[in-house]
């Protein structure tokens, strides 16, 4: 082959390279931002997000509309706003769904759950809702007093308190459940005067026989009455 065809050739294959388009993958689709607003709304709450676990039972419940109550974001403070009066809303299962959500660590979750919790025992027959349900609800307020993050068990702290206001003498039965843990982190020096305050409540709301209870399973308690 002569020298004039070679570089005739080798011209020829450089203007089909240069000429010939080259494949382009498809643009990736771009998400619109979200609002900062939309974390309180459960309808743009996103449980299968990027950067989520699988969603909670509590996180799929309040999304899929199981929780009839839904955070209002105020500027000072936020609060709830139910779809129906409390005093309508069947204590089961919502009471035991709420104390459920009482582990969760995002918002709007904590607080929904928390301040759910709250407001359903303060409707007016709340202890005749509630008492049927203290089997299933006091192991479920137990996991969340035994939970690794603080946040959570004083979440439960506080919630086992705001129940035994209502059920009174009805929580002695299903209280030895609940010391254990209670025992655990009164070891903590920053819970050890919330403990002590709780452990009062509860004495105050149980009667003298829950003294007795709290004794054996917490020695070092001291008596209101003593």
């Amino acid at each position: 082959m002569s020298s004039s065809i070679r570089i005739k050739l080798k011209t020829a294959i450089q203007k089909s390279k240069t000429s010939s388009p080259l494949p382009c993958s498809p643009e990736p689709a771009i998400k619109p931002q979200p609002k900062p607003s939309d974390k309180l709304n459960p309808k743009t709450i996103d449980p299968f997000g990027d950067h989520s676990r699988a969603p909670s039972a509590f996180a799929a419940i309040y999304a899929k509309g199981g929780v009839p109550c839904r955070l209002i974001h105020g500027a000072v403070k936020h609060r709830l706003q139910w779809e129906c009066l409390p005093e309508t809303v069947p204590f089961d299962p919502l009471l035991i769904t709420l104390a459920e959500g009482l582990r969760e660590t995002k918002h709007p979750y904590t607080f929904v759950s928390k301040e759910g919790f709250k407001e359903l025992l303060m409707v007016e027959d709340a202890t005749e809702k509630a008492v049927p349900l203290l089997p299933r609800l006091v192991p479920v307020l137990k996991a969340a007093l035994a939970h690794s993050a603080d946040e959570v068990f004083e979440r439960g702290l506080d919630a086992l308190v705001q129940l035994s206001a209502v059920v009174g003498t009805s929580l002695n039965d299903h209280l030895k459940l609940l010391l254990t843990n209670l025992s655990r982190r009164l070891m903590d020096k920053k819970f050890k005067e919330k403990i002590t305050v709780a452990l009062q409540k509860l004495e105050q709301y149980g009667g003298k026989a829950t003294v007795a209870i709290i004794k054996l399973k917490i020695p070092t308690y001291c008596s209101i009455s003593s």
